[in-house]
């Protein structure tokens, strides 16, 4: 064999293993560690009992490293070296390395929690942080410390940070520096102009490094569209040597592996997804084009649904993505960015079970007996928002009860190699929901051509031609077979519907096709679309974005089916509320699926509760019904606080506050909030002790020496009256209110009733202005009495009789 790298590393890695039996091996990408430690732990004996079950997070790097593992030991694929995955498995009796992707390995624990016959687990590519990768070894580690301590545990990984992983399982690290050549850096001298496609800019970069370089290129792209249009983009732009070929994970085997193998003439020229960041070598890339970008499932609780989101690299996928220059010699990498765009970088990628769907994840932890996480040996803990949101929707499916346990049909489900949602729909609908099941399991195979299922299903009958249709077929026959049941005569709405309860789709009013789902979001789709009039869908692929998702994939849906589907959850609901946008009470009855409302009728007869209730929200809507006199109570009441007397909060954000305790008694038996006594209402709040103190301490009016009562305005926090100057003579101390005996604010009317003094000391009103006003008044106003000594004059509203 040539040597590598990791062989510098694979003694001590050996020691580790025999000693604690843990251990945890970094060396970056290239170094071999994928094919070389399993074959050097098999010739070093370890494990003594068993084969050795390596984890590989995809099925390209899966199959690849079993096969060369097996050109190593000179013999063909399933015997000393084997691999498993979905639909696809070479192993046999004599099989001592077995390579699985992360589904397989979930199922092996759950089916056999003691790993009968396997001695040793290898996590490979751990840096990449998948969710089925970090639930493995937490299952795998509480196996080993409850029934297995004996079983080898290795976890390897490229650029993680080793010690946190070391640090949990209590293990060594072996570190391998590996090999690498030196990679040139180029970068942009300036960003790529706005208003320039990113395929564009891609492309003239791809023809640039192919004009100053030699070698194999590696180019890397987000996505399979991204890298359809990128290679369209270069047809006639490179020399005729120049073979392109795409790189990614629907691709078939047999051109994935003409991909990663070396040209026997020509240059080649690759486009591929992150699926070439690492476990992949192709032998004769000197160069990468780096696009700077990378595609993420996003999940958002609140909404249910996950997205594929493009984002910037990290820092640490652009390493490692430089690094496949330099594997075999030295080389070049181009970056789609300026260096100064690079400081703006985040370090590492999220953990996949930070941000992914965590359905399946919920559906595990179920199955294997745990309630939370906090037992299990996880890196990085799942964010409990997402795990409740999970868990809600598997009650939905029937997989879990409501104590949170697993059902018998959740323990179906999880045998079953489909998210949740959709082994629902084949438990439920049998092997004719096969078909439906592996459609939605993949991706879109007519992409571009509406969003209608039936199309599809129909396109799936003849397959010929289409490798997407063709893979979803043959996955199709492999899922019957292992479906259960008849499942009855269930038309594909129906089956759709099953997977997606909360995703059923009533139109809403008006022309633009829109639609409210069951599970309280919104959805829209393109107008031209020929679902685009359909009453009912059920919506099975969104792209998750903005206040209504762009609706990708759906089915229509009668009301027949749906009724027919869910007669147990359909059922009327009595609603009386406030419509903010008609500005009136709406008593209606509603039959209800979820948040859609089927059927609306008027509810003749609420009940009083319901009616008050909904005239509380019309009160937080537009306000109470304010009048002068209901406002002067609440100054009478706000005056006693500020000085300090114990009284109910009665401004205006302390009366919304409460709004439920002191209002609805009044609204009971009303139908609106005109002609309410909001001064009764106010005046509840307060004991009868409070209201004599009220009374006693801020009375709303002053009783003149003519018996005669004047309104008191307690408004500003300076309480005050008017009245004629005439009316108060022979009146010597000064009116006052409250504990603290604020004096009123005195404005003296002439007999006109115009102001003619405000005061707050009436006495010395009399000893010292009163002459001047006296003066001027008598002028005025000669038929009114204007004493000299008003102190001694009686008060009256009359004028002087005549002679």
């Amino acid at each position: 064999m040539t040597a590598l790298p990791i062989d510098d590393a694979v003694p001590d890695l050996l020691t580790a293993l025999r000693g604690p039996g843990v251990a945890v091996l970094q060396a970056p990408p290239g170094a071999g560690k994928t094919t070389r430690v399993p074959l050097a732990m098999l010739e070093a004996g370890l494990p003594a009992e068993g084969r050795i079950v390596m984890l590989e997070p995809r099925r390209l790097a899966a199959r690849g490293a079993a096969v060369r593992m097996a050109e190593v030991l000179g013999e063909e694929v399933g015997q000393t070296v084997g691999y498993r995955m979905r639909g696809d498995t070479k192993v046999s009796k004599t099989t001592r390395i077995e390579v699985v992707t992360e589904g397989i390995l979930t199922r092996m624990l759950q089916s056999d929690p003691e790993l009968t016959g396997i001695g040793a687990l290898i996590f490979d590519e751990f840096h990449e942080r998948s969710l089925n990768a970090d639930l493995g070894l937490a299952l795998a580690w509480e196996v080993r410390g409850a029934l297995r301590p004996e079983m080898l545990v290795l976890v390897m990984s490229a650029t993680l940070d080793a010690e946190p992983v070391a640090r949990m399982l209590d293990a060594p690290v072996v570190t391998s520096d590996g090999r690498s050549f030196p990679v040139d850096l180029r970068w942009l001298d300036k960003p790529v102009p706005k208003g320039v496609w990113f395929d564009t800019a891609m492309a003239d970069l791809l023809v640039q490094a192919a004009s100053e370089t030699k070698g194999g290129i590696l180019a890397f792209l987000p996505g399979e569209g991204e890298i359809r249009r990128v290679q369209a983009a270069l047809d006639g732009r490179l020399p005729r040597h120049v073979r392109v070929q795409p790189l990614y994970g629907a691709l078939p085997f047999t051109a994935q592996r003409a991909a990663v193998s070396p040209l026997a003439e020509g240059r080649k020229l690759v486009l591929a997804t992150s699926i070439a960041e690492t476990a992949l070598t192709i032998q004769d890339v000197r160069v990468v084009v780096d696009g700077g970008q990378a595609r993420r499932a996003r999940f958002d609780p609140g909404r249910g649904m996950s997205r594929l989101v493009t984002e910037r690299v990290t820092r640490a996928e652009a390493t490692q993505r430089a690094g496949r220059a330099g594997r075999v010699a030295p080389g070049v990498c181009y970056r789609l960015w300026t260096k100064g765009e690079e400081g703006g970088l985040l370090a590492f990628p999220p953990p996949e079970i930070v941000t992914a769907d965590l359905c399946g994840l919920a559906l595990e932890l179920a199955l294997w007996g745990v309630a939370g996480t906090d037992d299990l040996a996880l890196l990085t803990a799942p964010p409990e928002g997402g795990l409740d949101e999970a868990r809600a929707l598997l009650r939905d499916l029937g997989a879990l009860d409501a104590s949170g346990s697993i059902t018998e049909h959740g323990r179906r489900l999880a045998a079953l190699p489909l998210h949740p949602r959709l082994a629902h729909m084949l438990e439920s609908a049998g092997p004719s929901g096969a078909e439906m099941a592996a459609l939605l399991n993949e991706r879109d195979p007519l992409r571009g051509e509406g969003c209608d299922l039936a199309l599809r299903l129909t396109a799936l009958k003849r397959p010929r031609g289409n490798p997407g249709l063709e893979r979803i077929a043959s996955e199709a026959k492999r899922l019957a077979r292992l479906a259960r049941g008849t499942g009855g005569d269930l038309s594909p709405a129906e089956m759709a519907a099953l997977a997606y309860p909360d995703r059923v789709g009533l139109r809403r009013p008006g022309d633009d096709p829109r639609w409210l789902l069951s599970g309280g979001t919104g959805a829209q789709m393109d107008a031209a679309d020929p679902l685009a009039g359909s009453r009912l869908i059920v919506a099975t692929d969104l792209d998750g974005r903005g206040r209504e998702a762009r609706i990708r994939q759906a089915v229509a849906l009668t009301e027949a089916e749906l009724r027919s589907l869910y007669s147990d959850r359909i059922a009327w609901h009595d609603v009386c509320r406030w419509s903010k946008r008609h500005r009136r009470v709406e008593a209606r009855r509603h039959e209800m699926f979820g948040a859609l409302v089927l059927d609306d009728r008027v509810w003749k007869t609420p009940p009083a509760e319901a009616y008050a209730s909904a005239l509380l929200d019309a009160a937080r809507d537009v306000g109470l019904p304010w009048n002068d006199r209901a406002r002067r109570l609440q100054s009478r009441i706000e005056l006693l606080r500020a000085q300090g007397a114990d009284l109910p909060d009665c401004s205006d954000d302390g009366l919304m506050t409460a709004l439920g305790d002191w209002l609805y008694p009044h609204l009971l038996g009303r139908r609106s909030l005109e002609g309410l006594d909001l001064s009764a209402a106010i005046l509840s709040r307060l004991d009868w002790a409070q209201q004599q103190d009220l009374d006693r301490l801020a009375p709303s009016d002053f009783e003149t020496p003519l018996g005669r009562k004047v309104p008191v305005d307690y408004a500003g926090g300076v309480p005050g009256i008017e009245v004629r100057l005439q009316e108060m003579f022979g009146v010597t101390r000064h009116p006052t209110v409250g504990p603290e005996r604020l004096p009123l604010r005195v404005t003296l009317l002439s007999p006109a009733r115009r102001p003619v003094q405000v005061t707050t000391d009436l006495p010395g009103f009399w000893a010292n202005s009163y002459a001047d006003v006296r003066k001027d008044m008598r002028g005025q106003y000669p038929k009114h009495p204007w004493p000299e000594d008003p102190t001694q004059a009686d008060p009256t509203l009359r004028a002087k009789p005549r002679k």
